[in-house]
């Protein structure tokens, strides 16, 4: 009777454990964020990008009640920082600022150690950068259709800059030149700030950076914008035509994105945690006005599952973008 008894009290006390699991699970999950959070940004410190990103975690850290420590590391067209995020523990903790730039990559370099859409917690997107068509503001060329000439007249003379192999620009810059006809050969640069520097020293003819990076440089007129990348003109520049305009086609919309990524397998509570305060910080009245004044379009993605979607969707399309265009890593 004794053994049988302790059995029942030991089943119990099982029982008993086995109850409070859950709860302390979501106990544990209900206190998160406990300690400061890392937000890795794949882009030099002072571009549009960190500055945006900057912006985002000052606003998003009141909403979490942690800190949010913004980290630069740059490298290989955003490649490095995807590699070691794609391989912290997946608590929410290690945050990366994930971009189109990463599809780009994994489909030029697939042996690069991670994969866009199943390496990563995708948290939410939180807009697009239309890209501008730069040329140095005493440059010969006045519109596309300039260079598209001076191209054809001197075949691989005239060059564009980029952020890296793979990167946004790069992307553009081969399309632009695939979509024209036109020989131009590729300068990748360490980060996409170094762009604007590059056309105003002269050492490259034509950039292709997000608008928030250009702005400063086209306010102080030292560099000309030619086209945008977008769909549609920006309000910002309503006398820029878009590169489906200057080229008559309808295929040359590439919209960089960005938005929140964690390692893949981050637990659904934190996901929605941080989900719901980067969506308020979205919202912000501050933070809106920061990022339509950089020319980037806030539009954040109403779940982390339809960011995943979103994520899916893009590689595809970029994937036939590659394919069709027939990009090199040269």
């Amino acid at each position: 009777m004794r053994t049988t008894g302790k059995l029942l009290a030991g089943l119990a006390l099982a029982l008993a454990m086995a109850g409070l699991l859950p709860r302390a699970a979501t106990a544990a999950d209900a206190v998160f964020p406990n300690r400061p959070i890392r937000l890795i940004v794949p882009y030099a410190a002072g571009g549009g990008p960190d500055i945006q990103a900057r912006k985002l975690a000052e606003v998003a850290a009141r909403e979490l009640g942690q800190p949010l420590v913004v980290e630069n590391k740059v490298g290989a067209g955003g490649i490095l920082a995807a590699e070691v995020v794609a391989q912290q523990p997946a608590d929410g903790y290690t945050l990366m600022l994930g971009a189109s730039t990463h599809v780009t990559q994994k489909l030029l370099q697939p042996s690069v150690k991670f994969d866009p859409v199943t390496s990563f917690t995708h948290i939410i997107r939180s807009g697009f950068s239309p890209q501008v068509m730069l040329v140095k503001d005493n440059a010969p060329y006045r519109t596309v259709a300039d260079v598209v000439q001076a191209a054809r007249k001197a075949p691989g003379t005239l060059n564009y800059a980029s952020g890296g192999i793979g990167s946004a620009a790069h992307l553009s810059g081969a399309a632009f030149a695939n979509a024209a006809g036109i020989d131009l050969v590729h300068v990748p640069y360490k980060g996409s700030v170094e762009i604007v520097p590059s056309l105003i020293r002269g050492d490259t003819t034509v950039g292709f950076p997000v608008a928030s990076t250009a702005l400063p440089q086209l306010q102080s007129r030292t560099v000309r914008a030619l086209a945008v990348t977008s769909a549609h003109r920006l309000p910002g520049m309503p006398e820029v035509p878009t590169l489906n305009e200057a080229l008559g086609r309808q295929d040359l919309a590439l919209d960089s994105w960005s938005g929140i990524w964690a390692p893949a397998g981050v637990p659904k509570p934190v996901v929605a945690r941080l989900h719901a305060a980067f969506l308020k910080a979205l919202d912000d009245p501050g933070v809106r006005d920061f990022y339509q004044k950089a020319g980037t379009i806030i539009d954040p993605t109403p779940t982390p599952e339809a960011f995943d979607r979103f994520v899916a969707d893009e590689t595809g399309k970029y994937r036939r973008i590659v394919a069709q265009s027939h990009f090199t890593l040269q």
